[in-house]
């Protein structure tokens, strides 16, 4: 499986703003929480699962996701393949992280705050692999 983003959208009157994404199918979710890196100069990696599923939705500012499929979650190849992602707050996207990946996040701007949905309670599973952040090439 490889990940994907469903599409969130706005609608602005004269009430305010009103983001959506009514295409997203929370059924699975479990537990939530919010990331805010202390600073833009600052990179969370690499951390994954190898069973838990993650979507990422960003509440305020932007954020750089990477993620790369691991082959071999003891000792993984350092030429994996990274696929960057830029989501941002302007409309209600969802980043769905399938099972078999490490992420690493950035913030892009000072405060940004990144929702995080996992399919499982914590310590449900033993399932969380983290590498130094230099790991991969």
């Amino acid at each position: 499986m490889i990940p994907t983003i469903k599409k969130g959208d706005r609608h602005t009157d004269l009430r305010g703003t009103l983001f959506y994404n009514n295409d997203f199918d929370l059924s699975a979710i479990k537990r939530m929480y919010v990331i805010e890196n202390h600073s833009t100069d600052f990179v969370r990696a690499w951390q994954g699962h190898q069973i838990e599923q993650r979507w990422f939705s960003v509440i305020k500012g932007s954020f750089r996701i990477q993620l790369i499929a691991i082959d071999h979650w003891k000792k993984p190849s350092i030429d994996l393949e990274q696929l960057t992602y830029i989501v941002d707050s302007e409309k209600l996207d969802v980043l769905h992280v399938p099972s078999g990946y490490v992420s690493s996040i950035q913030s892009l701007e000072q405060g940004s705050k990144l929702l995080v949905l996992s399919d499982y309670l914590l310590g449900a599973i033993q399932d969380e692999y983290r590498y130094e952040v230099d790991y991969f090439v």
